[in-house]
């Protein structure tokens, strides 16, 4: 076939036409080698590009990696790999849950690698064989049963049964726990713990010593088993070691708190089934500390548990309104008076007048403290005896019927410390509470009344120099009331941290907070002033002392002492610093969970803080109120 080239066209040699078909060649070797030239500079270009962008390993990465033979250190971070070598015979549900719980951090991994029945039942066969061959061996030889063989034997038979009908499936299971820690030696605190809580459930736990590398790695989250440290196990007992576990805080009785975010079931409890009936509640303002405990209030109220509340900013009031409470207003032009030399009422139980006086005399002497600021030693026995000699001038001595004296007020006692020699500084200290500006406070006979289930204190028109001595002297009555008769009551003392601000009234309130539980009495401590309640050394007593506890959302400057105080993980301080209303960390006795607080409409409109949705309910009760008015008169 001979080609002959057109005059007017120019010959392409990659286009060949043969046969009426037109065939085109590949590329030429020069084209291909240029091609690759071309993608090795653009794959340059993209390592120069990417080498100064930053990637997901740049940001996670630590700065330096130490490996010893029993831990790992990144960084500032030492880390250690615990292996599960053996299980007892039987597991029991959760048992992981110790561990999960434990406020550590740590990571934790599981690798199941499934067994063929076929091959496991071919060796099951085998061990029956040298089992039961060992049993009919000792009959013969009249030795005594060994119940370990047969049990053993029993156990192989019900595992071979379970196999061959699909009951069971048989794996090889791997457990690994890597724990992390800033220091060493609360890594080898964190390492004990741990052995020592397995151990206890006869689960025996080994170090990886020369493995810290592997290990470390077989706990990462991307599914790498280095170690290769296996258990045989069947499908039951793997199944009980689920970890994926949360506190059950519901009870049979009780009330609602609120809502589990662990596994959404409802939180409802009873604080009078723990140790005591204290609870502590923190939060920052707006953060539904006040919503949660008049939703309590509300809904011990059907349970017929008295409640009384010391209320500094008026935030009860509608609540007393709602369900027929008594308000009473303390203030310095009010008709509401408390004389703090009151007397327990007698309540028929045997008790030693001089014991309660005593009591009494203590008491009204630490007010006095709080009163007369800075008071020396000579002064301080001054006022000791001042009390004593002011008690018996009413005739209140030891031995006498307590149901018929009258007692003093601070008009007596200034009067005797009048006759007193080297109180004069002290007598011109107290004439401003006895005749001066503060006289209308404290210098009266009782006259409030504490007979309903509802009874708030309203504290909210006194100045704040006034604050923690009108508290103090409430607590003091409702004490004295308590005392006086057995009932199942809660005291609410809202914004708590007032009366740690004194060291007299911080002891005061923790003297209380441990003598309530005789008097089946429950004290709720709240604040938002978390830094100044636990600095102290009577606050973090009271927190030890309460075994109710609720943390709502904290602030970035309270959150680290929180977290030293509560023992909170990680995780758990991210929850405070970020949580909405009515969320937070609910703590019950040893056992804790996330919780929401939930109310229905009715309690909300009931309980609510929120002023905008307050000038809505009153404008809706006005509009009613208007439209009745007008219904009457037609």
């Amino acid at each position: 076939m001979a080609f002959e080239q057109d005059s007017h066209k120019e010959f392409d040699a990659s286009m060949i036409t043969a046969g009426g078909v037109s065939l085109e060649r590949g590329p030429s070797r020069v084209q291909i080698k240029q091609e690759q030239e071309e993608q090795k500079i653009a794959l340059e270009e993209e390592r120069v590009y990417r080498k100064g962008v930053a990637t997901i390993k740049d940001l996670i990465a630590p700065a330096a990696m130490k490996v010893e033979p029993s831990f790992v250190r990144l960084g500032d971070t030492y880390c250690r790999t615990l292996f599960v070598v053996t299980y007892p015979r039987y597991v029991t549900v959760g048992w992981a849950s110790p561990i999960i719980n434990l406020s550590a951090e740590l990571d934790m991994a599981m690798f199941f690698y499934p067994i063929k029945a076929e091959i496991i039942l071919k060796q099951l066969k085998k061990k029956v064989g040298i089992l039961q061959a060992q049993i009919s061996s000792d009959s013969e030889g009249g030795k005594p049963r060994d119940p370990i063989s047969e049990t053993a034997l029993r156990d192989i038979e019900q595992l071979r049964d379970d196999l061959t009908q699909g009951i069971e499936h048989f794996f090889q299971f791997a457990f690994y726990c890597t724990f992390y820690s800033t220091n060493k030696e609360d890594l080898e605190r964190v390492t004990s713990t741990v052995e020592g809580t397995f151990a206890s459930m006869l689960i025996y736990t080994r170090r990886a010593y020369f493995q810290a590398e592997q290990g470390f790695n077989s706990t990462l989250p991307v599914g790498n088993d280095e170690l290769q440290i296996t258990f045989n196990m069947s499908t039951s007992p793997i199944a009980s070691s689920f970890p994926f576990t949360s506190a059950e805080l519901t009870s049979d009785n009780g009330i609602l708190y609120g809502v589990n975010k662990h596994n959404n079931s409802l939180i409802l409890f009873d604080r009078f089934s723990l140790q005591n009936a204290n609870a502590v509640i923190f939060a920052t303002s707006g953060a539904g500390k006040s919503y949660t405990v008049k939703l309590e209030i509300l809904r011990s109220m059907m349970l017929g548990v008295d409640v009384m509340v010391i209320d500094p900013e008026m935030e009860y009031k509608h609540l007393s309104d709602a369900v027929g409470g008594t308000y009473i207003s303390i203030s310095l032009a009010s008709h509401a008076k408390i004389n703090p030399f009151d007397l327990p009422r007698p309540t028929g139980e045997a008790f030693a007048v001089e014991d309660i006086i005593r009591s009494a005399v203590i008491t009204v002497k630490g007010m006095l403290r709080l009163m007369l600021g800075k008071v020396t030693t000579a002064e301080d026995s001054l006022l000791d005896r001042a009390l004593l000699e002011t008690y018996a001038k009413k005739d209140i001595v030891p031995g006498v019927d307590l149901a018929a004296v009258e007692p003093p007020t601070m008009k007596d006692f200034q009067d005797i410390l009048e006759g007193m020699e080297g109180t004069a500084e002290l007598v011109v200290k107290l004439k401003k509470f006895t005749e001066g500006t503060f006289s209308g406070l404290l210098n009266s006979p009782t006259t409030v009344q504490v007979k309903n289930q509802l009874v708030v204190f309203s504290v909210r028109d006194l100045e704040d120099e006034l604050r923690p001595i009108a508290i103090y002297s409430i607590i003091n009555y409702i004490w004295n009331v308590v005392r006086s008769e057995r009932k199942k009551r809660i005291l609410v003392i809202d914004e708590a941290w007032w009366l740690m601000q004194s060291e007299d009234s911080a002891k005061f309130i923790f003297a209380l907070v441990k003598r309530c539980r005789k008097y089946y009495l429950g004290i709720t401590t709240i604040t938002q002033d978390v830094n100044d309640f636990l600095t102290s050394p009577y606050g973090q007593a009271i927190v030890t002392n309460s075994a109710l506890q609720l943390l709502l959302k904290q602030s970035p400057a309270s959150i680290d002492l929180v977290a030293r105080t509560f023992l909170l993980t990680q995780y758990e301080k991210y929850l405070l610093l970020e949580s909405g209303i009515g969320e937070g960390i609910f703590f019950a006795g040893s056992k804790h969970a996330a919780i929401q607080v939930v109310a229905s409409m009715t309690e909300d409109q009931i309980v609510t803080t929120n002023p905008e949705q307050l000038l809505k309910i009153e404008a809706a009760k006005k509009e009613f109120e208007e439209s009745q008015s007008v219904g009457s008169n037609q």
